[in-house]
């Protein structure tokens, strides 16, 4: 506990971002359909054109990821968290203005634009930030822990927007990505590097860098990735390391299908349900609530008694069931029951991340934890081009059988492709010789 409380200002960092971000994400269905769509229920332009910024996102955060976590390694993590911290200030404060149709094309270019840097940036740098100091046998817990400080951001973002109007929402989530921005430039130490001894490395023989814990001990370990990332390096590290590769494909097909679901559920829940910024508030509450619960309380327990990769079994598992019972929702509330299968399929994310993490050193955990998100982000690029035409035509007037849900249960499927991969008993520990 001690070396988690020594993380208290990354944390807050985290909450701050997450907050701001989460808190529009009830009301931005509504807006999207407002202004492209006044009066009506369902929309394919609007769909389509969520789809479209989903791909233009994807294909930016994979090309960007690898990027910003090995330039993490060589600058320090703060520096690169700047920089999404300030650029999500932009489009909120676009929509705190106004939600004309004129805005939310500003909007939504703009947020296209950031998203391609903010989105997993911040994630990946504080697992990264994480993981420069906190031991390897702690690090799953303390990956959950960093996702239930996400979680519990997502809850009280969700609440707030709960009780606010549309305006008064986006003002609020721009000020605290604003606290957020300034409260990281004064308060965050940063995890400093200085030239260590030689090590082996896994793709080259270089000089690795020590990182200086918050504690003030050092370690050294792997050496680091010192050139600037490359697609070859990415390619070398999947060849040269088989577990790696496994936690990068299960890591792809469970992104699939959250990217999938993310983009098409509320769609789908508004156009079958008549939901409105209320009921998805609602509705991302108990999910938050449950994968808070999950995160903080139960995966430290679970995570050095069970192992992880049993931990990622039933969290996918689970992900699968809740949107197969969301594709065959009959009642409204059967998506509220569906939402509570979170307090399970919380558990994958984490869990990827720390066995990927085991990898390397600490030296490395920038490009390790980046090209874990860059290759997470293809799926942002596949998962609209796959799902958003299928969600438009199942819900609209054209479609070949009566089945509005059979997107979201595609989708479901697409994500449970990555249970076959399997990984060595103890996390996939490297074999370094």
């Amino acid at each position: 506990m001690e070396k988690l409380s020594g993380l208290r200002h990354l944390f807050m960092t985290v909450f701050l971002y997450n907050f701001a971000t989460f808190m529009v994400v009830p009301a931005i269905t509504d807006v999207t359909m407002a202004a492209l769509c006044p009066g009506r229920d369902e929309c394919s332009i609007a769909i389509y054109l969520t789809g479209f910024q989903q791909v233009i996102i994807g294909l930016g955060t994979f090309v960007l990821m690898p990027l910003v976590g090995n330039l993490s390694d060589m600058h320090g993590r703060k520096a690169l968290l700047m920089i999404p911290m300030c650029l999500v200030i932009i489009p909120l404060a676009i929509l705190s203005w106004s939600r004309s149709r004129n805005f939310f094309y500003a909007y939504y270019v703009l947020k296209t634009l950031t998203s391609m840097v903010c989105e997993g940036s911040v994630h990946c740098l504080a697992l990264a930030y994480v993981a420069d100091n906190i031991p390897e046998g702690r690090r799953a817990s303390a990956f959950g822990v960093l996702s239930g400080i996400g979680s519990s951001a997502f809850v009280c973002g969700t609440l707030s927007s709960r009780f606010l109007s549309t305006s008064s929402t986006f003002q609020v989530a721009a000020s605290v990505a604003a606290v957020g921005a300034v409260y990281t430039r004064l308060f965050l130490p940063d995890s400093i590097i200085k030239e260590g001894v030689l090590d082996q490395a896994i793709l080259a023989e270089q000089k690795k860098p020590c990182v200086i814990h918050l504690d003030g001990e050092s370690t050294q370990d792997s050496p680091a990735f010192r050139s600037m990332p490359s697609l070859d390096d990415m390619l070398s590290l999947l060849q040269t390391n088989s577990t790696f590769t496994k936690a990068a494909i299960v890591s792809f097909f469970s992104n699939l299908g959250d990217v999938g679901l993310h983009t098409c559920l509320m769609y789908y829940l508004k156009a079958r349900f008549h939901f409105n910024k209320h009921q998805f508030a609602d509705l991302m509450m108990i999910s938050g609530i449950a994968g808070t619960i999950s995160q903080l309380v139960l995966m430290p327990m679970l995570a050095p008694s069970i192992g992880e990769e049993k931990l990622l079994s039933l969290g996918l598992l689970f992900s699968f069931s809740h949107m197969f019972l969301y594709s065959i929702a009959w009642s409204f509330w059967v998506p509220y029951a569906a939402a509570m299968f979170s307090i399970l399929t919380v558990f994958a994310p984490p869990c990827i991340r720390s066995i990927a993490s085991k990898q390397v050193g600490p030296s490395e955990q920038g490009k390790v934890q980046g090209c874990i998100s860059g290759i997470s982000s293809f799926a942002h690029l596949v998962s609209p081009l796959a799902f958003t035409p299928l969600t438009a035509l199942f819900l609209s007037d054209g479609a070949p059988f009566y089945f509005p849900g059979f997107s979201i249960m595609c989708i479901g499927f697409a994500s449970y492709g990555s249970i076959p991969a399997k990984f060595n008993d103890k996390g996939g520990a490297p074999n370094v010789k």
